[in-house]
């Protein structure tokens, strides 16, 4: 039973896997400036990154939670959410209202998923 950590810090590692299962760190936005629909965009595509750099793609995602400052931002950060994930291929999901990290910080994902066979 091997841990592969991938690019780590002093704090955390933001992809661990084991056992054929691949671990994000939690993802944000590209740049926080932006509004709810462009940081869950480039949340996601942030995701696609790192799952590609372990061996994993968005088909693979076993489950995601996600972290939204405002449940008002619910329905757009869904509406990039519902074009992004693929059909047949939806991940378990949680969604919660959460303080984030920093206050211009609008969504934050954390993502497990199965690494490519």
């Amino acid at each position: 039973m091997s841990i592969t950590r991938i690019d780590q810090t002093p704090r955390m590692s933001r992809i661990v896997e084991h056992n054929g299962t691949i671990y994000l760190c939690g993802q944000v936005a590209k740049d926080a400036s932006k509004h709810i629909k462009e940081q869950t965009l480039t949340t996601l595509e942030k995701v696609e990154e790192l799952l590609d750099k372990a061996g994993s793609d968005k088909k693979h995602i076993l489950s995601v939670t996600i972290y939204i400052r405002d449940m008002k931002d619910f329905a757009a950060m869904n509406e990039v959410w519902d074009a992004w994930v693929e059909e047949g291929h939806q991940p378990a999901r949680a969604c919660v209202e959460a303080r984030m990290a920093r206050p211009e910080l609008l969504v934050e994902m954390s993502v497990v998923a199965a690494k490519i066979e």
